[in-house]
């Protein structure tokens, strides 16, 4: 033939096919993507923090461990209330004129998934002190520690962060550990990932491979036919709070022995698990992890039950209409 004859003629053959293929498979698809996917009605866009924050998460190399993607497998339930939608990265953009969308949807699990993390840990001090030491929090932690996106300050100055770390995992004792303008922004980053809500009478992708578990009557905080307190405190608190019930010296307050958790008050015990509490003297403010994960009295009654009586607490169990009555009055 001709053409295989003629390097020009090939040539300019090549390039007219190439740029073909190129405008019908990439570029047109694209647009028309853009197109039908658009964010959801409810979708927030990233405050000026939190969009810098997702550049330091991307400088740290922050997707390397950790996705940010919720598939229909039913082992990720733990990571968000429904499966990823295409829907669900519709607001990225270009970073800049060199730098293409950053989705940061990863690619291996070394840590947990982080679509919904700003609202399954909503607590910022559990954040900083997580950056700056994550084995202060989760002893088999294989995280690296952030600490260069920390000062060491002997002295407080006003507007200081104060990074409230236990003394044995500070480089010095005496110093202060403030955060920097750096982790302000990352940390707003890790708290502005929440699932957004599907418009309402949408109904969410299921999950598949269904495999739901349930202890049997007996074990520690469970109530017959009722949610199990052991499960809910390690899903929702023992992150904060420890395992043990002991907390964290200076950052979280013990759940073991703690007045509030054995005593009768009732309805304090409520309005601190529903609507958080910031009057403990050296502890950081606690945010309101009840209403964060839409607890119900049920939830709530199994958690408090399993509190009563963990640790070596020997509280009464407290009754389900004495739980519901204290949160219909606070709501």
């Amino acid at each position: 033939m001709k053409m295989y004859s003629n390097h020009k003629l090939l040539f300019w053959t090549a390039l007219l096919f190439f740029a073909f293929l190129t405008l019908n498979v990439c570029i047109l698809p694209a647009l028309t993507n853009q197109d039908i996917y658009q964010p959801l009605p409810d979708a927030k866009p990233l405050s000026k923090d939190a969009a810098a924050g997702k550049l330091i998460y991307i400088e740290n190399g922050c997707v390397a461990c950790h996705t940010q993607q919720v598939r229909e497998a039913d082992m990720d339930k733990v990571y968000g209330s429904r499966p990823s939608i295409s829907a669900d990265y519709a607001g990225n953009k270009r970073l800049n004129v060199w730098q293409n969308t950053a989705t940061l949807m990863g690619t291996e699990r070394t840590g947990p998934d982080l679509t919904s993390i700003g609202e399954r840990q909503p607590s910022t001090d559990w954040h900083y002190v997580h950056l700056y030491q994550p084995r202060a929090l989760v002893k088999q932690s294989i995280m690296p520690a952030f600490q260069w996106l920390f000062e060491e300050k002997d002295f407080l100055q006003k507007g200081d962060l104060e990074v409230k770390v236990p003394d044995e995992y500070k480089k010095h004792k005496s110093k202060y550990i403030v955060a920097t303008k750096k982790a302000q922004q990352l940390i707003a980053y890790l708290l502005s990932l929440k699932q957004t809500p599907l418009p309402k009478g949408t109904a969410p992708v299921e999950f598949i491979y269904k495999q739901d578990f349930k202890k049997e009557n007996g074990a520690a905080g469970a109530v017959a036919g009722g949610p199990n307190g052991e499960e809910l405190y390690t899903t929702h608190c023992a992150s904060c709070h420890q395992a043990t019930g002991e907390g964290l010296p200076g950052a979280f307050p013990p759940l073991k022995g703690s007045p509030v958790v054995i005593g009768d008050d009732i309805e304090m015990f409520v309005t601190i698990m529903m609507k958080g509490y910031n009057g403990r003297p050296g502890y950081g403010p606690m945010p309101a992890v009840g209403t964060t994960a839409n607890f119900t009295p049920e939830i709530v009654h199994a958690i408090m039950n399993y509190e009563r009586g963990a640790w070596g607490n020997k509280a009464k169990p407290v009754s389900l209409e004495d739980v519901k009555a204290a949160y219909d009055k606070i709501k």
